[in-house]
């Protein structure tokens, strides 16, 4: 039987998919173990001394880099079906990282983000609005009312793929406009977020339409 595009074309997402999380693994192996003059890192040594920010950091680094592939799995409907207790538990490390370690984490890094007000605004937006969709969705699968965590959980991850995001956005302003770094830094805290959360919102809406 041959293989339909749309199997080729969901197989070549998440190749893709997988190898945007070994970049984010990249990333965050820079800080381990325990580096404090690293990376990122370098330009926050103002900040770093103090242990709230200190604690924030290490906690949304590390903790992550989990949220991309236990988030993945809540959008296969075969794994869903098939192995649901996996679906549960991945769901509920998703969630508990997102609302008590990396989401609170991020908040605290976007207080002191660099860029001034607008890139502050942006990453504390961000996080908040993560925690907040990520709680509803796990009230919502508490009361069992599935559709309500479907659609939280689509806008809740597509926050969390700001982490990849932001990222291709850096990267694609940078080689065609080359602009100032700061500039872009300002820039990429919105679209980095932003254009996800539209695209969300145009999946939940094509649900409801079905």
């Amino acid at each position: 039987m041959p293989i339909s595009i749309h199997t080729i074309v969901q197989g070549l997402l998440l190749l893709l998919y997988a190898w945007f999380c070994y970049l984010m693994w990249e990333i965050t192996r820079q800080y381990i173990p325990y580096d404090t003059d690293v990376a990122f890192l370098r330009i926050k040594q103002e900040y770093i001394s103090r242990d709230y920010y200190r604690w924030a950091f290490f906690l949304h680094v590390y903790t992550s880099i989990l949220v991309l592939p236990a988030g993945f799995t809540q959008f296969s409907k075969r794994l869903r079906l098939q192995l649901p207790t996996l679906h549960r538990r991945a769901g509920y490390l998703y969630l508990v990282i997102t609302l008590f370690l990396a989401g609170p984490g991020g908040l605290i890094i976007g207080i002191h983000a660099n860029g001034g007000w607008s890139s502050q605004l942006a990453f504390c937006l961000l996080a908040g609005l993560w925690i907040w969709f990520s709680a509803k969705a796990w009230i919502a699968a508490r009361n069992k009312d599935w559709d309500k965590h479907r659609n939280f959980m689509i806008r809740s991850f597509a926050l969390a793929l700001s982490a990849i995001t932001l990222r291709v956005w850096k990267f694609g302003i940078v080689a065609v406009f080359e602009p100032r770094p700061m500039d872009v830094y300002r820039l990429v805290a919105w679209l980095g977020w932003v254009l996800n959360l539209i695209i969300a919102e145009w999946i939940i809406f094509k649900f409801h339409k079905k």
